[in-house]
């Protein structure tokens, strides 16, 4: 590992006026002392830095995020291709992800700082080459055993990680007045990898004659290497932050961490659930419909997430998150009427209404976890307190992702019990009430006890 010296460029600074600063005798890109909070370290080197870091991170989550839905983009073709598919066995393959994906979600929090953001972020960049080249195997084999497929869309999985790590890594870099931007655009920049997948790999699978499902996995092997490279050359770790499990155990303690990773089931695991199902529920219920166009659902959801976030630093995340779960039901709603009355552009329109509210409710309850934990509390309890939200968007970042594999094992066992979709957005539309009313009670009531503040 290479050693530098150069502050300009790595920060190696304490949070005194930055001309004091003295080079590291750390190995490798370490940051000594990081106090984003101070005005004056933060505008001459903070800020630059931060943003450097910020920006490679995005750029291997939004690979980690086009990795997770490669499955999502591959199941409707695989009848196409030879594969003997039942619609229960589809959707499996495209909830699995998602399910490995939440759960080695807080393993990939604490990576941070056991190993570094920068270290990790090297590391779980390389994971991804695993699940693209198994994924360009498989699709070429047929005959392959549906336990096989499973097990290949699985390491899928490990691009869902990429999320907690990178939010947590980058909740660190940046003052309490611009995390929510910051971690809404690190969020939005990997869920922009949702639509982009869909929208980039049927052209790419499509060049020339015949269709090359392999093309999707080998694609992102060299993305991947890429990514890697980045982190590894112009990243950096903070050796402030520790594996403080402690402080972890905090936030596992306290209820709103409990309440938030609710909620976050109902905004992201909306996201993740409808973005991995869309592609195949077009192809199922409306067979001639464009099934390129189910890019736009997971484009959008992605883009309204940092204005989720702007909007809450604004007027608060709790009344933003309200707001989305009311975007949610009028979506469903629409859905609902939509397959009764077998209307394509209905059931569209519906479905881009959902990922709109899927999107601004990210943001805004993202948003929502530094305010809730600093609530009340007095000045020399802060570092505490940003730490077990640091624990907390790890808790809920892998708790809410359950709901990418809820959602399409919801409409699965509609399908195969009632032979239809509805009960299940039946039941969505009463989860979001739920929901909305549970964020009401909690956070924006004139009878919470955070009614006095904005959160």
């Amino acid at each position: 590992m290479e050693t530098t010296t150069d502050t300009r460029d790595t920060a190696y600074v304490t949070a005194t006026p930055p001309t004091t600063a003295t080079p590291s005798t750390t190995r490798g890109r370490w940051i000594e002392h990081w106090d984003p909070e101070d005005p004056g370290f933060w505008d001459s080197t903070g800020r630059r830095v931060a943003r450097r870091n910020l920006a490679w991170s995005i750029f291997a989550e939004f690979l980690g995020f086009c990795v997770w839905a490669l499955w999502s983009v591959v199941v409707p073709l695989l009848p196409a291709a030879g594969f003997d598919l039942s619609l229960n066995q589809q959707f499996w393959l495209i909830a699995l992800p998602s399910l490995v994906g939440a759960t080695v979600r807080i393993p990939y929090t604490f990576a941070v700082p056991a190993f570094g953001g920068r270290t990790w972020t090297v590391i779980s960049a390389l994971l991804l080459v695993l699940p693209a080249s198994a994924l360009a195997w498989v699709v070429t084999r047929p005959d392959t055993p549906f336990a096989v497929l499973l097990a290949c869309a699985a390491l899928a999985g490990f691009g869902g990680g990429n999320f907690a790590s990178s939010m947590t890594n980058i909740s660190f870099f940046f003052p309490e007045a611009e995390k929510g931007k910051a971690l809404g655009l690190n969020a939005a920049g990997g869920n922009l990898g949702t639509g982009v997948v869909q929208m980039v790999v049927p052209a790419i699978i499509a060049i020339g004659a015949g269709v090359h499902l392999e093309r999707a996995g080998l694609v992102f092997i060299p993305l991947a290497l890429l990514a890697a490279f980045g982190a590894w050359r112009w990243m950096d770790n903070l050796s402030g932050v520790k594996s403080d499990y402690r402080s972890f155990a905090i936030a596992a303690r306290n209820p709103h961490t409990w309440i938030i990773s609710f909620l976050y089931i109902g905004t992201f695991g909306s996201f993740i659930g409808y973005a991995g199902a869309f592609p195949t529920l077009l192809r199922t219920q409306f067979p001639s419909a464009p099934l390129g166009l189910a890019f736009l659902g997971a484009l959008i959801g992605a883009l309204t997430r940092p204005l989720g976030g702007m909007v809450a630093d604004r007027l608060g995340g709790a009344r933003v998150t309200i707001g989305s779960f009311a975007l949610l039901v009028v979506g469903a709603l629409g859905a609902v009427q939509a397959l009764r009355s077998q209307s394509f552009g209905l059931f569209f329109a519906s479905f881009l209404v959902l990922f709109t509210g899927a999107g601004l409710g990210n943001g805004a309850t993202y948003r929502m976890i530094p305010a809730v934990f600093r609530a009340g509390v007095p000045a020399e309890s802060l570092p505490v307190a940003r730490k077990a939200a640091a624990g907390c968007i790890g808790i809920a970042g892998a708790v809410g992702a359950y709901g990418g594999f809820l959602i399409p094992r919801g409409f699965a066992m509609a399908q195969g019990t009632y032979g239809s979709l509805v009960p299940a957005l039946l039941v969505f539309i009463a989860a979001y009430v739920v929901m909305g009313a549970a964020t009401y009670a909690v956070y924006a009531g004139r009878r919470s006890a955070f009614a006095s503040r904005s959160i």
